[in-house]
């Protein structure tokens, strides 16, 4: 009796692990901050600006938020299904400097619409639902400034698209739901569009899996876009596909709404005749997972990544393995060239209520380590962030996170995963009080410096430890806007270190050179930290020009 009892204990504890696997309880680091119990909106949308606030938003059609509006700033829409007349706000600015708020008025639908920062700091937003799929928004980054809308400014109706900023300034925008196309924000003369066949080939009926696809602008000035599981090098200005890329091994979707998600590894080396470039794609749902999660059957996600150089004459995808499946997670280029996974779930699909078993851990990715040694799982939050959460990297080194509505509306008692108004920060491991005396602090020079390409830079910094000069760089990285598990227009550029040399005391002084085009690094504005060690300063705003 007692071996069978013995025998039925250990066969439990096999069960509960597969249904619950442990997480290593040793090495892992960063940790956690709530910052706001409640903003009144759920994150869907987050984008950081010039100024050190980010806007946010989540649709106008969820009924009456927490938040609500200034007296007379009324969304009146008679389509609106939950309320017509709705006088809370559905967007907000968030102040990273005194972590405070304030409501934003949209008049039109912006549910999974896309967007992203112009040259000049502007943040240009596109397409929605409904009364939203034609909109243009602009936010300017000011004290009081609120969003302005065009109300035909699209030439084709957006909702699950993908943008990205051009060298020449403009914004591309391509696909979105029933949408095999691209165009130009702002809308040129002829108001075109332009059909890109890859979008309906990778089109699955009644599924999709093609929508937010990943879009990346290549170091050849060309667009790597994937969509499902594979991958075309697409020459805009001609309306020309000039390479076509292998599938993904194994063939898995990884687009809306499998939702894996995309980054472009760092670019480095930016002098030379041939700059490498690599993506890197990971997690995602298996086929059928979205129809399976409809009848209440939840297939465990992908935990794998693909990486490939983009710029290979033959380029091949090479799989991964990640510690932790990962459906609807985001990637963050951090300012050491390091890729924090973050939210997301175990198992399901994107979608209403279809995802399970929340991610809480966050997973540290080393793309310059060997293959086998790659991935750290870091500590987890309390709080499970799903379908339509968001994360962004901040300019302290901190990434800001926030969402997860799971729901057509707000829920906040009687489901699995109610509905989350609130904020958090992550601190990756180099916020740690004790790299404080590695870390450098640019003292030169200001913030909101102007620069031009193919310049010497000078920057000077404070470390008050020991030194390793070779261990000194500088990185550059976009602020990305981010939504359904995608930032779109985020890079990371290291400059590396041309010249180093000590000034004074704990004082260096470090010369690179910026980006050599508009095809590494297109106009606008870039946070630029410098890396000593593995550990970054605070980043201070620049303006490429």
């Amino acid at each position: 009796m007692a071996e069978m009892s013995t025998l039925r204990t250990f066969l439990f504890s096999l069960l509960l692990f597969a249904s619950h696997p442990l997480i290593p309880p040793t090495a892992a680091d960063g940790r956690w901050q709530l910052l706001q119990k409640s903003i009144g909106i759920s994150s869907m949308h987050m984008q950081l600006l010039k100024n050190d606030r980010v806007v946010m938003y989540d649709r106008t059609d969820f009924g009456p938020s927490t938040l609500p509006l200034a007296s007379g700033k009324c969304h009146n829409d008679p389509t609106n299904t939950a309320v017509q007349v709705d006088c809370t706000a559905h967007s907000v600015e968030y102040d990273v400097l005194s972590n405070k708020f304030r409501a934003l008025t949209v008049q039109s639908n912006v549910w999974c619409s896309s967007g992203g920062v112009m040259p000049d700091g502007k943040l240009v937003q596109t397409g929605g639902f409904s009364d939203g799929e034609l909109r243009v928004r602009v936010f300017s980054p000011c004290e009081s400034c609120d969003w302005h809308e065009t109300p035909n400014g699209l030439a084709a109706k957006r909702w699950y698209a993908t943008n990205h900023v051009l060298p020449d300034g403009r914004q591309i925008v391509v696909g979105g739901r029933e949408q095999f196309n691209y165009e130009f924000v702002p809308k040129n003369i002829a108001a075109d569009t332009f059909k890109l066949h890859f979008l309906s080939e990778t089109n699955e009926r009644g599924v999709e899996n093609n929508l937010y696809p990943f879009v990346f602008l290549n170091v050849d000035g060309n667009l790597f876009i994937f969509a499902n599981n594979q991958a075309i090098l697409l020459d805009y200005v001609n309306n020309k596909v000039v390479k076509t890329y292998p599938k993904i091994p194994g063939g898995e979707p990884r687009s809306y709404p499998s939702t894996g998600s995309a980054v472009l590894l760092p670019l480095k080396n930016l002098t030379a005749a041939n700059i490498q470039a690599e993506v890197l794609v990971c997690g995602g749902a298996p086929k059928a997972s979205f129809v399976q999660a409809l009848q209440g059957k939840f297939v465990k996600a992908l935990d794998t990544c693909a990486r490939i150089s983009i710029t290979d004459p033959k380029p091949n995808w090479v799989l991964e393995t990640m510690p932790l499946a990962r459906v609807m997670g985001d990637m963050v280029l951090l300012p050491n060239g390091k890729v924090l996974v973050i939210n997301g779930a175990r198992s399901g699909s994107a979608g209403w209520d279809l995802g399970r078993d929340p991610v809480l851990n966050p997973v540290l990715y080393m793309p310059d380590n060997e293959i086998e040694s790659r991935f750290k799982i870091l500590n987890p939050t309390k709080i499970p962030r799903m379908y339509h959460s968001t994360a962004v990297l901040l300019r302290d080194g901190r990434v800001l996170v926030g969402g997860s509505n799971p729901h057509a509306y707000y829920n906040f008692t009687g489901v699995l995963y109610p509905t989350e108004l609130s904020l958090e920060a992550f601190y990756p491991g180099y916020l740690d009080a004790k790299f404080n005396n590695l870390r450098p602090t640019i003292v030169a020079p200001k913030s909101m410096s102007g620069i031009r390409y193919s310049k010497k830079l000078k920057i000077e910094v404070v470390i008050t430890g020991e030194v390793t000069l070779n261990l000194l760089s500088v990185t550059m990285v976009s602020p990305s806007f981010n939504t359904h598990s995608f930032s779109m227009n985020q890079r990371l550029l290291v400059l590396g270190n041309d010249k180093v040399m000590a000034s004074g005391k704990s004082t260096y002084k470090i010369e690179v050179i910026t980006p050599g085009s508009g095809n590494l690094a297109p106009a606008g504005f870039y946070l630029l930290f410098v890396v000593h060690q593995d550990i970054p300063s605070q980043g201070i705003w620049v303006h490429l020009k």
